[in-house]
């Protein structure tokens, strides 16, 4: 009997062991652990008003500057022209200088000739091709009719007879209509 009375005293030892360690570890935990306070509606709806005013002026200032780039962009586009036309300018000063001693009418015509083409040859560099029109079917989405007079032959009939004003093309997209007599 001896010997189980020492047994139950061993065990009796563990299991209050156990529970004073057990014990010490809940309390340990409570230390360790903090307490999660949720943020209450006010707090939220103000970080969420902030997140928002915040994206509003970051969306307002990009709108702002591509507008901004957007002006240069077209400004210097525009540069870009003027800068290429400037010479034919000088040519045409120079030609009206040198016109005031000529007499002879072929030098003028050949002299606005030249500058003539080298001015087409500029637009067309840029991108503007003249429509050619006479001859052509009329089209409503590429030509304005002015008048319809009568067709001189059977094969005129609803075809561009004459054109008053060419039409013009910019990268393949209309610019100036092509205003037309028609034949009918």
């Amino acid at each position: 009997m001896s010997e189980d009375k020492e047994m139950n005293e061993n065990t009796t030892e563990e299991v209050n062991n156990e529970n004073v360690t057990s014990e010490e570890n809940v309390e340990n935990n409570t230390e360790e652990t903090e307490v999660i306070v949720e943020p209450t509606f006010e707090e939220q709806y103000a970080a969420l008003n902030d997140k928002y005013l915040r994206l509003h002026a970051e969306f307002d200032n990009y709108r702002r500057r591509t507008n901004k780039e957007k002006v240069e962009i077209i400004g210097n586009a525009s540069a870009s022209v003027l800068k290429d036309m400037v010479p034919i300018v000088d040519d045409f000063e120079r030609a009206i200088l040198n016109n005031e001693k000529v007499e002879e009418s072929k030098v003028l015509k050949e002299g606005f000739g030249l500058i003539f083409n080298k001015f087409m040859n500029v637009l067309k560099a840029k991108g503007l091709q003249p429509m050619d029109s006479i001859g052509q079917d009329f089209n409503a989405d590429v030509h304005e009719a002015i008048a319809n007079v009568p067709a001189p032959s059977k094969k005129q009939k609803g075809k561009v007879i004459d054109a008053i004003e060419k039409g013009y093309t910019l990268n393949d997209k209309i610019i100036r209509f092509a205003k037309v007599i028609v034949g009918q």
